[in-house]
């Protein structure tokens, strides 16, 4: 069974308990810089640990010292599900740990 689309209003909502993650076309997205290398590295590990136990993944970049992440639910046709708040919101209770910004 597919996953539904949340609307416009819904999907503002929920961003509004997501400092720094925002809607951008089709999906939502954040932009985590951390104090080194190792640790934007660490944080990667982090999140596709995460990703799995969901069972939901993202598109997830690893730079010199930041990670992106830009996440829909190809379920739902590309569109953005309480499953993609619900996977923001796990990664955005463990990035501090790592020194995310």
């Amino acid at each position: 069974m597919p996953t539904e689309p949340l609307s416009a209003h819904d999907i503002e909502a929920g961003l509004g308990e997501l400092p720094g993650w925002r809607l951008e076309g089709d999906r939502i997205t954040r932009t985590y810089r951390l104090p080194s290398h190792f640790a934007a590295a660490a944080l990667t590990v982090h999140v596709a640990r995460i990703q799995d136990e969901l069972d939901h993944h993202s598109e997830l970049t690893l730079g010199y010292n930041t990670v992106a992440l830009s996440v829909n639910s190809h379920d739902a046709g590309g569109a953005v599900t309480e499953k993609d708040l619900k996977l923001a919101a796990r990664i955005e209770a463990v990035a501090p740990s790592h020194g995310a910004e």
